[in-house]
């Protein structure tokens, strides 16, 4: 108790030092539009596995892709009794091209397994081409896989410590494909905000103005600002959109009281208001408890034998029931996290007064439970 009353006040010496608002990067809370990644999937086979591939009984496709892949490589057709290896799995391998990426450029892989291999660790990948959702070759991959996870099992006990059968290449597949995009052909950017909203917005696409010049750019909706380039096509676009995205702004956001039920976290967020409100917690504890006891004969005893007496203890702890006030929907974040606070309760109790209050009509804030 002392360590966590000893947080709570750091924390609250922390949020007092801070400013009521701060200003932030527009790269931190909205993105360019159509500067994004793009997800890259193929399908291949692991080897060098030390017996813990796929078993090709239940594993027919990887019994295949073997055969096709060794027939590639000039080796005759071989029937499916002559195929008995433990040492490969088939695998699917996804990773994520940047934008802008360039030939040449590494990008990292996933390689996660699709039969029924037991562990990939100490394995090799394939050549595997990486397509994107236009059927395109995009990437390459191949290398030697890392396994954070790992198995190990014996005749009558087995561990497993995370997943070994996901793996990952840094820098594992190379871009072999780009994709056309070129900044000097624009006229216009978009910016897309993370958390749409009316007012952020529009304080975005005032400090934007302000910036670079009068009607430079427009609010068209909570989740869009549009910047003109004013003929900036053959200009610095690049160095324009960095100006751009370095500009602080002061976000808003809604008001909302976060719960996360399962931990008993609550996270209050700083325009949450209240109506005036009475608040009373009390309670009923019911607590059983069993303490069985032997009851075993004399030592000399015929026909005699050892039971369990069943000895149950049953309380009832009654809490009296106190009213606080909770004042009205002018007071500071700070002063409804002392009410809160003064009532003396336990998360999952303050949690039940939140869905209560809101329940009441009197929680001004979107009340969302994780």
């Amino acid at each position: 108790m002392r360590i966590a009353a000893c947080l709570g006040a750091a924390l609250m010496a922390l949020f007092a030092a801070l400013p009521a608002a701060s200003d932030v990067r527009i790269k931190d809370i909205a993105t360019f539009e159509g500067v994004r990644e793009n997800q890259l999937v193929g399908y291949g086979l692991v080897v060098g596995l030390n017996g813990t591939g796929d078993s090709l009984r239940n594993s027919p496709f990887t019994e295949k892709s073997i055969e096709a892949m060794l027939e590639r490589l000039g080796v005759g057709n071989m029937s499916d009794d002559q195929i008995k290896t433990s040492n490969t799995a088939a695998v699917m391998v996804t990773a994520m091209l940047p934008p802008f990426a360039r030939l040449g450029s590494p990008i990292d892989v996933v390689v996660s397994s699709l039969g029924d291999a037991s562990s990939l660790r100490g394995g090799t990948l394939i050549v595997t081409p990486l397509t994107g959702a236009d059927g395109e070759v995009y990437a390459v991959a191949q290398g030697p896989i890392a396994v954070a996870g790992y198995a190990a099992q014996g005749m009558a006990a087995s561990v497993v410590e995370g997943v070994p059968t996901v793996a990952r290449i840094e820098n594992g597949a190379t871009v072999e494909n780009e994709i056309e995009f070129s900044l000097a052909t624009l006229d216009s950017v978009r910016l897309a905000l993370r958390n749409p909203d009316f007012t952020t917005a529009t304080r975005m696409a005032d400090a934007i103005n302000k910036r670079m010049g009068t009607n430079t750019a427009t609010a068209l909706d909570p989740g869009t600002v549009e910047v003109a380039l004013h003929g900036a096509g053959k200009g610095d676009v690049a160095g324009i959109l960095s100006d751009v995205e370095n500009i602080r702004v002061d976000p808003d956001a809604i008001a909302k009281v976060v719960i996360d039920a399962r931990s008993g976290t609550i996270v209050i967020g700083e325009d949450v208001r209240i109506d005036r409100v009475a608040v009373s917690q009390g309670g009923l504890t019911v607590m059983v408890r069993e303490d069985p006891e032997v009851s075993q004969p004399d030592p000399i005893t015929i026909g005699g034998t050892t039971v369990v007496v069943p000895r149950t203890t049953v309380g009832v702890d009654e809490q009296e029931a106190h009213f606080t006030i909770l004042e009205g929907a002018d007071v500071s974040l700070q002063r409804l996290v002392d009410a809160l606070n003064a009532i003396g309760l336990t998360a999952t109790q303050t949690i039940s007064i939140l869905q209560a209050i809101k329940a009441a009509g009197a929680l001004h804030a979107d009340l969302e439970i994780i």
